[in-house]
C-alpha cells in the first residue's frame, strides 16, 4: 500500500480563514440542535401514524412547535444536586458526552466546493489524514460521560445503568471498528473526505455489503436505541446512567443521544452510500440536461436526506421491534457481529492481495458477489438459527426444571424468569417453630 496515497485528503481547506471556522462551526452546532428539535417532532408523529394515533397536533401546525416547551422544560426545572454524589464527575460527565457528540460532525464532509463570500471551500469544517480514527475515539470517549455519570451518583441502579452502558460499548465498537476496516482499505485512507470521493463510481454498499450490516447493527447499539437500550431500559433500571439527573444536566444527556443518531447516520451515509454524491443513476439524468448534481450545494440536500432516511429506520425500529434480552444482546455482539466482521475482513484481504499480486485484476465485480453471497448468509444465520426462535416460555419451562443456585461461581445472581430462589434457612426455622407451637397448642 502506497503510504503516500494512505496520507491524501480529497478536500481543499488552503483558502479557509479563521471567520470561515467560525461559519461552519456555529453551522453545525446550530444544525444539531434544531435537527433534533424537529426529530423530536418526527419522532412523535411517525410512531402514531405506526400505531394509529394522531401525535402531537395542538401547538402550533401538525404540532411542529410542540418540541420547543419540551425543550424549554428541560431548561427550567428545577436543578438538583446528590448529597453523596462525587460533585466534579457528577457535573462533568453530561458534559463530556455532549461535547463529544457534538465534535464528531466536524469531520464530516456534507458537500463539495463551493464559493462562500468569495472564498472556495469545502462543505466540511475541517479534515485529516486519520479523520476516522478522530471519529471512533471521540464516539469511544463519549462513552465514558454515561460511564461516569452513572458511577458518580453513588446510586445503585444508576450504576447497573452504566455498567450496561460499558459492555455495550465494548461489544458493539470492536464490531464496528472491523466492519470499517474494509472501507479503509478500498479507500486506501481514512480521510472523510477521501473516502467520498472514492466512491465516485460506485458505493461502498454495493461492494462491501456485509460490513455494512454489521455497521447498521452496531448503530443501534452505540446510540443505545431500542432494541438495545438496555442501559436505559426504564422497565428494569428507570432512566439508566442519568437516574439522578435533572434539569439541563439531564438535558444534555437527552440532546446527546439525538445528536449521536445524526452522527452514525452521517457515518453511514460517508462510508457505504457515497456521501453528498447523488449517484449515477441522478448522475447520468442530469447530463441529459446539462446539469452536474454534485457541483454547488445541491449536493449538501442530498446528504441531508439520505441521513434522514436513516433517522427515520431508527424511529421505524423503535416502533416495530422490542427490547433484547441481554443473554440475546451479548451473543449477537460477540457471537454474531464480531465473527462475521473478522471473515468478511478476511475475504476483502484475500482479493485485496490477489490484486495487488495481479495488477490486471479488477476485484470490484468479484467483491459485489462475494458481497452479496455473504450479506445472505449472515441474514439466513441471523433469522433461521434454533436459539433466536427459542420463545421466551420455552426458556422458562426449560429453567422451571432446573435447580437454580443463587450463588453461582461463588457470586449472588438474581433469578431469571422461570427460575426461583431457594426458602432461606431462617424462613425455615420460623416454619418450624410454628408449626411446633401449633402442634403444641392442640395437644394442650
Amino acid at each position: 500500500m502506497n503510504p503516500v496515497i494512505m496520507q491524501s485528503v480529497a478536500a481543499d481547506f488552503s483558502q479557509d480563514t479563521w471567520w470561515i471556522w467560525v461559519i461552519k462551526s456555529l453551522f453545525i452546532v446550530l444544525f444539531l440542535i434544531f435537527s433534533v428539535i424537529f426529530v423530536l417532532w418526527f419522532e412523535r408523529r411517525l410512531i402514531a401514524r405506526f400505531q394509529n394515533r394522531v401525535g402531537p397536533n395542538t401547538v402550533g401546525p401538525f404540532g411542529l412547535g410542540q418540541s420547543f416547551p419540551d425543550a424549554l422544560k428541560l431548561l427550567v426545572k428545577e436543578d438538583m444536586w446528590l448529597a453523596g454524589a462525587d460533585k466534579v464527575v457528577y457535573f462533568i460527565a453530561p458534559v463530556i458526552t455532549a461535547v463529544c457528540a457534538f465534535t464528531v460532525m466536524a469531520v464530516i464532509p456534507m458537500g463539495p466546493e463551493v464559493s462562500m463570500f468569495g472564498i472556495t471551500t469545502p462543505l466540511q469544517l475541517t479534515d485529516s489524514p486519520v479523520a476516522m480514527l478522530f471519529v471512533l475515539a471521540v464516539a469511544a470517549l463519549g462513552e465514558y460521560g454515561m460511564v461516569f455519570g452513572g458511577w458518580s451518583a453513588k446510586s445503585t441502579l444508576p450504576l447497573y445503568g452504566s455498567v450496561r452502558s460499558a459492555t455495550q460499548m465494548i461489544s458493539y465498537e470492536l464490531a464496528q471498528g472491523l466492519s470499517l476496516v474494509t472501507v479503509f482499505f478500498l479507500a486506501v485512507t481514512l480521510s472523510t473526505s477521501g473516502i467520498v470521493e472514492a466512491q465516485k463510481d460506485l458505493w461502498n454498499v454495493f461492494t462491501l455489503l456485509p460490513a455494512f450490516l454489521v455497521f447498521l447493527v452496531t448503530m443501534f447499539g452505540e446510540t443505545n436505541r431500542l432494541p438495545f437500550d438496555l442501559p436505559e431500559a426504564e422497565g428494569e433500571i428507570v432512566a439508566g446512567p442519568h437516574t439522578e439527573y435533572s434539569s439541563m444536566k439531564f438535558g444534555w444527556y437527552y440532546l446527546a443521544e439525538y445528536i449521536n443518531m445524526f452522527n452514525v447516520s452521517a457515518l453511514a451515509v460517508t462510508l457505504f452510500f457515497g456521501g453528498w454524491r447523488s449517484g449515477p443513476c441522478l448522475t447520468f439524468l442530469g447530463g441529459l440536461i446539462g446539469w452536474d448534481p454534485n457541483t454547488g450545494w445541491f449536493p449538501m440536500l442530498v446528504f441531508i436526506l439520505k441521513m434522514w432516511t436513516f433517522i427515520a429506520i431508527f424511529v421505524w425500529a423503535r416502533a416495530t421491534l422490542l427490547r433484547f434480552r441481554y443473554d440475546q444482546f451479548m451473543k449477537l455482539g460477540w457471537k454474531g457481529l464480531i465473527p462475521s466482521a473478522l471473515i468478511w475482513l478476511t475475504i476483502v484481504l484475500i482479493v485485496h492481495g490477489y490484486e495487488l499480486i495481479n495488477p490486471a485484476f479488477n476485484k470490484k465485480l468479484p467483491l459485489i458477489i462475494l458481497s452479496t453471497g455473504f450479506a445472505a448468509i449472515m441474514l439466513i444465520w441471523a433469522f433461521v438459527r434454533d436459539d433466536v426462535i427459542t420463545s421466551q416460555a420455552e426458556l422458562i419451562a426449560e429453567r422451571q426444571s432446573e435447580e437454580f443456585d443463587g450463588f453461582e461461581n461463588g457470586y449472588p445472581v438474581p433469578p431469571l424468569p422461570g427460575q426461583h430462589l431457594p426458602p432461606s434457612p431462617r424462613a425455615a426455622r420460623r416454619k418450624a417453630t410454628t408449626t411446633t407451637i401449633v402442634e403444641e397448642a392442640g395437644n394442650v
